[in-house]
């Protein structure tokens, strides 16, 4: 959402670029935590519902990326760079944003993408041809006169198409928060950020400038959106503030898992004794293995508020890589209680009973995990301790189906289709096990010939 593009100086950089804004999410990494996740949808699904989707039809999903900023690649998915969180200063602003997002999604704007992208490379490389035809006849400098008037133009058209699709997702936007009855005010502020952002880097406000970017006029946009804003019954309404407290204590936790050390606790120094300084100083001790300096913080955060499930699962998560599982359980379960057995609070649950190395906790191990991986897939480390659990009652075609669910999800495409097609000769022939076994080897089968044709 905030990046800019400046013009380029070949086709081929050219090309590249929309090869490359066609698959953004390839090398980033997710993020996942529950409480993070859980406040995410919380703040996207009114807005979700104002756009006339269903309730958790639109998933937040958080990358690991210092730059501030938001897209989508597709389907019903809104990918937020961590960069943006801690940018944030208000919930507010961050759905001022994802309402943005949405306004992309709702819009088709990644289908009409590469019709704008389509149109683009169609000029250039017209412009190449006759580029080429002119230099052959002899007039070198008009051939290339004639490629780099077409890269102009095919780069002009595809930043206008790019400009028109935000313009409309600006509107959108502003049109689900009015719905939702959610203040705008977040929105321009953080647009106002963005902007601040611009002149620190130098990014002229001209119109002229304005020609070579993909984005319409930052000042452009905080003048017409606020004005919309204003008019607006929900412009003076109050920010959720439950909501506000919780995005305070979800940034510092980010901020402590992310930043080192050092900046975490220069940020958040110990004298402050905020839950979010607190949250913060927890992660920033235990990745120095500072362990009872860590508990402390985590004690004191549970003090504070003795039901809240995500502190429990921070104590339960210190004590089990402090090597105390046993003593991790009873704060896990209760986190996952308290969550409605969250799935990922639910894995870190499954892990610490497997890592007691008591038999006698593998029956609830199998039955967490099992309930987590049903309801979220997506968890390469629940599917790989479930496998443990397998394997340790002697159930290999399952231990094996486990492998091959974890494998396909971290690229191992090989060991996936080996581990797959083990499973299969040992479940029942048409069992629900046995026909998943059969939907894995597809996939790694699918994964192979990717990588195949990439070579």
């Amino acid at each position: 959402m905030a990046k800019l593009y400046r013009p380029f100086s070949s086709l081929f950089a050219f090309l590249a670029m929309l090869i490359l804004a066609a698959q953004p999410a390839a090398a980033q990494s997710v993020l996942r935590d529950a409480e993070t996740e859980a406040l995410l949808q919380e703040m996207v699904d009114p807005l979700a519902e104002a756009a006339g989707l269903q309730k958790g039809a639109v998933e937040v999903v958080l990358l690991n990326d210092p730059s501030i900023n938001a897209f989508v690649a597709g389907g019903q998915r809104i990918y937020v760079h961590s960069g943006l969180i801690n940018a944030a200063d208000t919930a507010n602003e961050v759905q001022g944003v994802l309402a943005h997002e949405l306004g992309h999604i709702v819009g088709g704007h990644i289908i009409r993408y590469s019709e704008g992208a389509g149109k683009a490379t169609k000029i250039t490389v017209l412009s190449m041809l006759v580029g080429l035809a002119a230099t052959l006849a002899g007039a070198g400098e008009a051939g290339m006169g004639a490629m780099a008037l077409g890269q102009q133009a095919a780069m002009g058209s595809f930043l206008q198409f790019t400009r028109t699709q935000e313009a409309s997702a600006d509107a959108a936007g502003a049109d689900f928060l009015s719905t939702a009855g959610i203040t705008g005010k977040g929105s321009i502020e953080f647009f106002k950020k963005l902007q601040n952002q611009e002149f620190r880097y130098g990014y002229s406000q001209s119109d002229e400038a304005g020609f070579a970017r993909t984005h319409p006029l930052t000042g452009d946009r905080i003048s017409r959106l606020e004005g919309q804003y204003r008019q607006d019954p929900a412009w003076n309404k109050e920010p959720d503030a439950d909501q506000q407290r919780r995005f305070e204590a979800i940034k510092a936790k980010l901020y402590g898992y992310l930043a080192t050390p050092a900046q975490t606790l220069n940020s958040y120094p110990e004298y402050m004794t905020s839950t979010p300084a607190r949250y913060a100083r927890a992660y920033a001790y235990h990745k120095e293995a500072r362990m009872d300096e860590a508990l402390a913080e985590t004690e004191a955060l549970i003090a504070q508020d003795p039901d809240n499930p995500y502190f429990l699962e921070l104590e339960g998560q210190v004590l089990l890589e402090s090597g105390k599982p046993e003593e991790a359980l009873p704060s896990l379960r209760r986190a996952t209680q308290l969550t409605g057995n969250s799935p990922l609070i639910a894995s870190t649950f499954g892990h610490a009973l497997i890592a007691t190395e008591n038999p006698e906790h593998y029956a609830e191990a199998e039955r967490v995990l099992k309930a987590a991986v049903a309801r979220d897939r997506e968890m390469p480390f629940a599917w790989y301790q479930l496998g443990v659990v397998y394997a340790a009652n002697g159930d290999l075609p399952r231990a094996r189906l486990a492998s091959a669910e974890q494998q396909v999800m971290t690229g191992k495409p090989r060991e996936a289709l080996r581990s797959a097609e083990a499973a299969q000769r040992g479940l029942p022939e048409g069992s629900s096990d046995w026909i998943r076994a059969q939907d894995v080897a597809l996939q790694a089968r699918a994964q192979l010939e990717r990588e195949e044709e990439r070579h």
